[in-house]
C-alpha cells in the first residue's frame, strides 16, 4: 500500500500537467497498485477551499470556491481516506518528543504511514526524510 501526500493528490487533480503524465507513468510501473491517501490530506485541501469561500463576502464571488470545493469532495470519495486514528496519535506524540521539526500535518501524514509501514510519496522529501524509519519518495521530480 503506498500513501499519497497531499501534493501528489494535487497533482491527480490536474491532469493537464507535466507531472501527472509522470506520475501517472510511475504508479504505472509500480509494482504496488493499492494506492490511498489521508483524511490529513483531505483536511489540507479542504480547508483552503473553505478559507477561499470565507474570505469573499460577495456571494457571488463565493461560487467557484463552492464549485471547486463540491469537486474536491466528489474526487476524495472515490479514494480510500486513512484515518487519523489513536495509533497514529501515538506515534505522533513520539515523533514531536524526538523534536522532529516538520509541519504538523506532515508529521499527522508521517505517523499514519509509520503505524502501517507505508510508502509515502511526497514532493517534500526534506521535511518527510527527517522522520526516522520513514519510507518516502517523489515520484512527480
Amino acid at each position: 500500500m503506498i500513501l499519497l501526500d497531499t501534493d501528489h493528490v494535487n497533482v491527480l487533480q490536474d491532469q493537464q500537467t507535466s507531472e501527472y503524465a509522470t506520475l501517472m507513468r510511475n504508479i504505472s510501473a509500480s509494482l504496488d497498485q493499492d494506492l490511498v491517501t489521508s483524511v490529513v490530506s483531505f483536511e489540507e485541501q479542504m480547508r483552503g477551499w473553505l478559507a477561499l469561500i470565507n474570505r469573499h463576502a460577495d456571494v457571488a464571488q463565493q461560487v467557484y470556491p463552492y464549485d471547486r470545493l463540491n469537486t474536491l469532495v466528489q474526487f476524495f470519495c472515490q479514494w480510500t481516506l486513512l484515518p487519523f486514528d489513536d495509533a497514529a496519535a501515538s506515534q505522533f506524540k513520539l515523533l514531536r518528543g524526538q523534536k522532529i521539526r516538520i509541519g504538523s500535518m506532515d508529521l499527522k501524514i508521517a505517523s499514519i504511514a509509520l503505524e502501517r509501514n507505508l510508502l509515502v510519496l511526497s514532493a517534500n522529501l526534506r521535511d518527510f526524510q527527517q522522520v526516522p524509519n520513514l519510507r518516502v519518495e517523489d515520484w512527480i521530480h
